[in-house]
């Protein structure tokens, strides 16, 4: 445990000493446990603390004779204040050091974090490099949506969980307790674990390459490594880990508010979107299931405010139901509900209208592209008239700032396509002002917001190239110059950020060099724009020996072999194939509750409801 008063003296340096004291309402402190876990978000105090997934493993652990504590990445200056007090990195619950707890997890959400994560064990007192850990070292692992393409964090990491982590975070640790309880070494438990579906051990695998630098092959090594890693997924979302609470923090975070997840998956099949794949098939949680739930988590953290979170929030069947017994339940107790994501549909419109009965906030949709053979393209089920007409609705209701999301970048876009981002934009404000004077209430404000297109692995735009920077500066200087009016805004992106999201999202084993150099430069926190140097990153490719436009910017042929071919998620390689097919003849894909689209999804929980529609059931 870290010395109180050693502790103290850093706090009193610091911006925001609340990330680093621990002790909130719902936080648990075990003093006996079996094992001890220490869950890592390689990002500061307020967007860990914003994460549902940390929340559920957190309390779902916490139920079994295992302990689960936090820690998240210290702000730069907390980081120097601990190392002027010779204090390694702690968790919240016991101040105990990361380099003595049994195992070390890490979530890993986006790629820009990944230099965090050295960082972290850097802080913590942990080697780096997985082959040179000792054995009284934790295990160190890591899960959640980037997992799926672990490769460029294989030197790192003991073992990756492949999937949803409820059930596979305590499988893991029990064959370690039973590891260590027969005597086992480090090399030993590491193939135990590799037993498990889900789990990856990158050590127990070897890569060779082409001349081309392209992989030869990707093969296991010990009988016990399996040559395919199934993602682990549950079924029936009643019968899982129903999370009941939640830790509430002393200071403001990203999302400050009780959090209920709706359900898993998406049936929208938007090519662009690698969760949208990911996490296939749509599982609901029924009604009465998320009733008890927020009950639950309201009283339990004394919020004022009820998000309904999901990939598409707007999907779930019951919805309006669930809405109107909220709103009905809470509207008098003066709690609010959000909804985080939108889709332009008709219906979206008497949704609003129930949830702003408490407060009213701005809009967010997203339409993706600025044209609709674009949105063709990326399978983005809707249509300008749909976003007209939700526009129009919503302005009728007294709702006067919209924000737009959109991509720039995406395969096959022309200037043209770019241009129609402007061009949504204002047909917006005249829809806005084109009204009788009278109905026209609110400082109207529409905001473009564009991204830079990122291929991901098990997306149908996983072959694609990148836009080069100079491409993605040609198009946002377009749209630019395309708005100029005071009521329409747009913002964007760095595309330089995006460049090194491609080279880590699509990198194969030897990307570790490159993020092993890049901390040594001195990277942290690259998705906080104050702290990310492109220059940096490119004086650390070149140390590294790395061509950031092989990773990037290349065209993949189909046969290549790709660094996540090992990782079945569910959905089958042809069908991201063929669904390629269809975006460069910009033909669409129906949703999948309409129609059944062949993905590959093994026991698909959608089974049952075509069954039903097809026999009028």
């Amino acid at each position: 445990m870290i010395e109180a008063e050693r502790l103290e003296k850093c706090l009193k340096k610091v911006e925001k000493p609340a990330r680093y004291i621990g002790g909130e309402l719902n936080s648990i402190v075990k003093e006996e446990a079996a094992l001890r876990f220490c869950f890592c978000f390689p990002d500061v105090y307020e967007v860990g603390m914003s994460h549902l997934g940390m929340q559920i493993l957190y309390f779902a652990m916490n139920e079994t004779d295992y302990a689960c504590e936090r820690a998240f990445a210290p702000w730069p200056d907390m980081a120097e204040a601990m190392n002027s007090e010779s204090i390694p990195l702690y968790s919240l619950e016991t101040k105990t050091p990361l380099s003595e707890f049994d195992v070390v997890g890490f979530t890993l959400q986006y790629e820009m974090s990944y230099t965090n994560i050295l960082f972290m064990l850097d802080m913590g007192n942990i080697t780096l490099l997985a082959e040179d850990r000792g054995e009284e070292e934790p295990f160190v692992m890591a899960g959640g949506p980037c997992a799926t393409t672990p490769e460029p964090l294989a030197d790192f990491m003991d073992c990756f969980l492949i999937g949803e982590g409820e059930r596979l975070n305590i499988q893991v640790m029990d064959k370690i307790k039973e590891g260590r309880a027969a005597g086992l070494n480090r090399k030993e438990i590491l193939r135990s674990l590799a037993t498990l579906e889900g789990v990856y051990v990158p050590s127990l695998y070897e890569v060779t390459y082409k001349e081309d630098g392209t992989i030869l092959s990707h093969r296991p090594l010990v009988p016990e490594a399996k040559p395919v890693i199934k993602r682990v997924r549950l079924h029936d979302m009643d019968a899982t880990f129903q999370l009941d609470r939640q830790i509430v923090p002393f200071l403001e975070t990203v999302h400050d508010r009780a959090v209920i997840e709706l359900f898993r998956g998406c049936t929208q099949g938007c090519r662009f979107c690698q969760a949208g794949m990911m996490y296939r098939p749509i599982r609901e949680r029924s009604v009465d299931t998320l009733r008890e739930m927020a009950e639950a988590i309201l009283k339990n953290t004394g919020y004022d405010e009820i998000s309904l979170t999901s990939l598409s929030s707007c999907d779930f069947t019951q919805l309006m139901p669930l809405v109107k017994e909220l709103s009905r339940t809470y509207e008098e107790k003066n709690v609010g509900i959000s909804l985080p994501s939108l889709r332009l549909d008709s219906f979206i419109v008497d949704v609003l209208k129930e949830i702003e009965k408490v407060r009213k906030s701005g809009l967010t949709f997203a339409p993706e592209a600025g044209s609709q053979r674009m949105r063709d393209v990326i399978n983005k089920n809707v249509t300008e008239e749909d976003l007209m007409r939700v526009v129009n609705s919503v302005f009728k209701e007294g709702w006067s700032r919209i924000k737009l999301y959109f991509m720039i970048g995406l395969p096959g876009e022309t200037i043209d396509d770019v241009l129609g981002i402007a061009h949504l934009a204002y047909k917006v404000k005249d829809a806005f002002f084109n009204r009788p004077k009278e109905e026209i209430q609110g400082n109207f404000r529409v905001t473009a917001s564009a991204s830079c297109f990122v291929p991901k692995g098990f997306t149908p735009f996983q072959w694609v190239g990148q836009d080069s920077i100079d491409e993605f500066f040609e198009k946002i200087h377009a749209v630019k110059g395309a708005v100029r009016d005071p009521k329409v805004k747009f913002q964007y992106h760095e595309p330089y950020v995006s460049r090194m999201e491609a080279v880590l999202a699509r990198g194969d084993r030897r990307i570790g060099k490159l993020l092993l150099r890049a901390y040594e430069n001195g990277q942290i926190f690259d998705g906080w724009s104050e702290f990310f140097r492109y220059d940096v990153w490119v004086k650390s490719m070149e140390e590294a020996d790395i061509d950031g436009d092989f990773y990037a910017n290349r065209e993949r042929d189909f046969d290549e072999v790709l660094p996540w071919d090992f990782i079945d998620i569910g959905v089958k390689k042809a069908y991201l194939k063929r669904e390629y097919e269809k975006s460069m003849k910009a033909l669409t894909t129906p949703d999948c509750r309409k129609k059944c689209n062949g993905c590959g999804i093994e026991d698909c929980e959608m089974w049952g409801e075509f069954h039903a529609a097809a026999h009028g059931i």
